[in-house]
Parts: C-alpha cells; structure tokens; sequence
C-alpha cells in the first residue's frame, strides 16, 4: 500500500509520475538524455547500468523495467541482463562495461568511494572521460529513482512478463514519451 494516495493501477514510478506531472517531466528528460541520446556506450549497455544499480538497491520496478528494455535493445537477451546484475564480472559483456559497472556500484555506495584506480581500470580499458561521467551520472540519478520509488512504497508486478511490453516501449518510444503518456498527450501509436 502505498505512503501516499497515488493514482490506482500504475505500478512503480508511474503512480508517483502521474501524482506530480511538474516532476516527473525533468525526471524523464533526465533518463532520456542518459538511457537513450547519442552515446559512445550503446543504449542497452546504458540500460544494464539502470538495472544493474537498481538491483543493487533492491528497487524491483526499476530493474525490472531497465533490465526489459536493456533486454530489448539487446535482441530479447534476458539471461545477459540477469547475470550482469547478479555478476558482471562473470558476465560476457565487454571489460570496458565490467569496468564502468564496478564504477557504478561504487557510485551506488556513495560517490567517494570512487577511486582513481577504479576510474584508471575503466580507462584501461577504453572508456572515454565521458563514458565514465556519464556511468556515474546513470549511478547517481537511479539512486534517486530508485528510493522515489520505494520510499513511496508503490506496487510493483513480480512476473516478468509484465515488463516486456514496457520495456520495448521504452527501448523504443522512450522516457519522454512516457511522460506524455502519463499526461495523456500520447500520440495515438504509443497508446
């Protein structure tokens, strides 16, 4: 049940998104900008950091729904999804993406435990100044998600195959489109 009297029937950070639209636009900008603009890092690697930070945080919405569409933009690779976030180093992703997610997970923790030697690894490995601002940046921002979520105490499915659809809408449509969604000013193919 959640905290506060959120819109019935939106899972996640949906109900809280629809309560305060003023909110929820720069919040979705935000994810757009960082899941989904141009990028040296592929948008299903971005969305590995989003799940990956928010399994982490046991935020079971957000990684539900990060890992659907890190899932999508990967050709429906699930398993892939599910053994970053339970071991990505272990997992058989790039070492350059093991290395921004050990950054990551540093973030999760608190961002000073961050050391040069972490960010020398990714280097080493090949990520760019930006790459690296922008893993912290992805980090940082699903902490916020991801206690928006559950500080609020919203619902979310436990089956994933309610995420699937979601996902690809994501993948697709994307995080600003989700808010007009959410405002009902969807254009009619994303309804």
């Amino acid at each position: 049940m959640p905290h506060i009297d959120l819109p019935s029937g939106l899972p996640g950070i949906l109900g809280p998104m629809a309560f305060s639209p003023e909110t929820a636009k720069p919040m979705n900008e935000l994810a757009e900008v960082l899941l989904r603009a141009p990028s040296s890092l592929a948008s299903g690697e971005r969305e590995m950091i989003a799940a990956f930070v928010s399994k982490r945080n046991d935020c079971h919405f957000c990684q539900a729904s990060h890992g659907a569409a890190a899932a999508h933009h990967l050709g429906g690779a699930e398993d892939l999804v599910d053994r970053v976030c339970r071991d990505p180093e272990s997992a058989d992703v790039s070492d350059k993406l093991k290395a921004l997610l050990a950054v990551a997970a540093k973030v999760k923790v608190g961002g000073l435990e961050v050391t040069e030697a972490d960010v020398e690894r990714a280097r080493e490995e090949g990520a760019t100044d930006k790459e690296i601002h922008d893993t912290v940046l992805i980090a940082a921002a699903f902490c916020m998600y991801n206690r928006y979520v559950d500080g609020l105490a919203t619902w979310a499915p436990a089956d994933r195959e309610a995420y699937r659809e979601p996902g690809r809408m994501l993948a697709e449509e994307g995080y600003v489109s989700l808010g007009l969604l959410l405002a009902g000013q969807a254009p009619q193919r994303i309804r």
